[in-house]
């Protein structure tokens, strides 16, 4: 903590905490009269950011989003349109665009813990890998919650495996990996129909 103290101190022209190691006993540190009025300019900026950004998220910005940063190739950003509550999770279901939903399923702890509520925004992170396609554009009979519709906007070959993008509805994309061998199967190109199926458990869900 000391270290930390006398490396802010390098950072300013004059002392911000002054501090003496008190060994097992503890040390004392004080706050300088330079560092209180530095404090007390970050809680104003602070204070202002905070009222800025609440006007720029009123008006649907959402710029918070643009700083996330995961693993996850697809992330999809939505409104809880609703939540149905089990004994130990809940079904959370996400309008991403007009016409596509996206279901996860989460624990009750962690929808308390995001604070989801119906008419909340939240993303689906959704792993690339998880999503398993399937050529056509009726709907299947399968065990997979999610069924998005789509059109093949490119495909990637690599030595094993294929990246396949998909065109959804509302200008959303989304990235689905599988096998080269599984891409040739399905004869994948550019245009044609395609359902990307999602298992409701692989879908994580994040908030700001």
């Amino acid at each position: 903590a000391w270290d930390a103290v006398q490396a802010l101190n390098n950072l300013f022209d004059e002392a911000l905490v002054t501090a003496s190691p008190g060994g097992a006993a503890g040390g004392v540190a004080a706050v300088t009269p330079r560092g209180a009025k530095l404090i007390d300019a970050y809680r104003r900026m602070e204070k202002r950011l905070a009222d800025a950004w609440a006007e720029v998220e009123a008006d649907g910005a959402d710029l918070w989003s643009l700083g996330m940063k995961t693993s996850a190739r697809n992330a999809l950003r939505g409104v809880v349109e609703s939540i149905t509550d089990g004994d130990v999770s809940s079904e959370v279901t996400l309008k991403v665009a007009e016409g596509v939903t996206i279901t996860a399923v989460v624990t009750r702890d962690s929808v308390a813990t995001l604070g989801l509520v119906v008419g909340a925004h939240a993303i689906a992170l959704i792993k690339s890998s998880f999503i398993v396609l399937a050529v056509g554009s009726e709907p299947l009979k399968t065990s997979a919650r999610n069924q998005l519709f789509g059109k093949v906007q490119g495909r990637t070959d690599g030595a094993v495996n294929s990246e396949i993008i998909i065109d959804l509805a509302g200008g959303k994309t989304l990235a689905a990996t599988l096998t080269k061998d599984s891409a040739e199967t399905l004869e994948l190109k550019p245009g044609d129909p395609v359902i990307a199926l999602i298992k409701a458990p692989h879908v994580i869900l994040a908030v700001e």
